[in-house]
């Protein structure tokens, strides 16, 4: 259960701001008090704070829009309430509420002067609210129930489902007539019609305004259904108090005006960790720089040496050796002696083994060159060319590939061509 400190500014910014201390559940803990700004700063900080701004500054209506929320909602207001403004939609500040079950959702507008103005006084009274709300949506919405509440000189009124709007200077049955609950007298037409009553009015108002509207009230009564009133011995505000608490009414601090989100309380707890990874990751890439300039080293030095003896073998060539590899077999197949007897008498043994196995096919010539056996093979069909392919690379120390094949009367002549295997 979570405590909150609501406070109610005043109409002028001079004028004393109310506060109580209430819980989420709806419940007061503690007495109203009154006073300055400067005297609400040390209760301030024991317990966050709402702020109930006055209505008459803000505009509260509903709007029809099937954005879920989020910044493309906070584009999409000022376009849908455009034309019901009289100020400059640049000039003002957009906050809409949850959406509710009839699909529409509230919205609160206000001069973005105003509220700046309001967070000005509060910032430097050393408060910081967690939310800020019209002081309106204090007023509980009760399904099928007309809601009422006398506030000084104004009056603010919901019908228990979407309308809701506050009047300055007027009576609770203009907000009816507004609302069409009753009819308007001062415009009726004279007609024999009846009015037929309808409704539950439940009205809050202070001792004062009982007596002094008690005409009012006999006057409603004749109208609806029946006539509640509520008594608020310790004012208005801890009626609204209650209401706002539980989460109620449109939050103002949205969009710009929002929290800004504290990603460093997030990985507070994380911190010790982090640096240890960090640690371990410098550790890790330091041990990789220093392998990887000894490993430097070691290959230039083997560069020099192998460029020492390479000149020594071929004075003449004084290239840069960039692919030693390369170069060993380029003077290995200068030589011409390395790799013969390597490549030829075993690609003969197995050669005679894959014809053995196929008595059928017989060679016409071999030839020898650079490390590449050249075969010309007389066989009855296809199907043998391929078996004796197969039979040459399963040793897997070398590679058989068919370079040509030519139809001579009832047999096959082929070039089969034998190599070592990776070469």
């Amino acid at each position: 259960m979570a405590e909150y400190l609501v406070l109610r500014l005043g109409h002028e910014p001079d004028q004393q701001v109310q506060w109580i201390a209430v819980d989420d559940n709806g419940t007061r803990r503690g007495e109203p008090g009154s006073g300055t700004l400067a005297d609400v700063s040390a209760a301030a900080a024991a317990r966050p704070v709402i702020v109930l701004v006055p209505a008459t500054d803000v505009l509260t209506t509903t709007v029809n829009i099937p954005i879920r929320g989020g910044p493309r909602l906070n584009a999409a207001l000022p376009f849908a309430l455009e034309e019901h403004l009289a100020d400059d939609v640049d000039t003002l500040h957009f906050a809409a509420g949850d959406r509710r079950e009839s699909g529409l959702r509230p919205v609160a507008v206000v001069a973005q002067a105003k509220i700046d103005a309001w967070l000005q006084s509060l910032t430097d009274a050393g408060i910081d609210p967690v939310r800020m709300v019209p002081e309106n949506y204090g007023l509980a919405r009760i399904p099928e129930t007309l809601s009422l509440l006398v506030a000084e000189d104004c009056v603010m009124f919901n019908d228990g489902e979407d309308l809701e709007f506050i009047l300055e200077g007027l009576q609770p049955s203009d907000a009816l007539v507004a609302a069409h609950k009753l009819p308007d007298r001062a415009h009726d037409t004279g007609g024999d019609e009846e009015h037929e009553a309808v409704g539950h009015l439940l009205v809050y108002c202070e001792p004062e305004d009982e007596t002094r509207l008690s005409h009012e009230w006999l006057a409603l009564r004749q109208e609806l259904d029946s006539v509640d009133i509520n008594v608020l011995p310790d004012g208005v505000l801890p009626r609204l108090a209650v209401t706002v608490a539980t989460g109620a009414g449109v939050d103002l601090l949205q969009g710009r005006y929002g929290a800004r989100t504290d990603y460093s309380a997030y990985f507070k707890p994380w911190r010790r960790a982090a640096a240890l990874l960090l640690g371990l990751l410098i550790i890790g890439f330091v041990g990789k720089g220093v392998d990887y300039y000894r490993l430097s080293k070691e290959e230039n030095t083997l560069q020099a040496q192998f460029t020492e003896e390479y000149r020594q073998i071929r004075p003449q060539d004084t290239r840069e050796i960039l692919d030693p590899v390369s170069a060993v077999r380029s003077i290995r197949q200068g030589a011409g002696t390395a790799a013969g007897p390597q490549v030829f008498l075993p690609s003969l043994l197995q050669l005679s083994k894959a014809i053995a196995q196929n008595d059928s096919a017989r060679i016409e010539t071999i030839s020898y060159r650079a490390g590449v056996i050249d075969v010309r093979i007389t066989s009855p069909d296809v199907a043998t060319l391929d078996d004796i392919q197969k039979i040459v690379r399963e040793s897997g120390q070398f590679q058989a590939s068919i370079q040509s094949t030519d139809q001579v009367a009832d047999q096959i002549s082929s070039r089969l061509q034998i190599r070592e295997a990776g070469s």
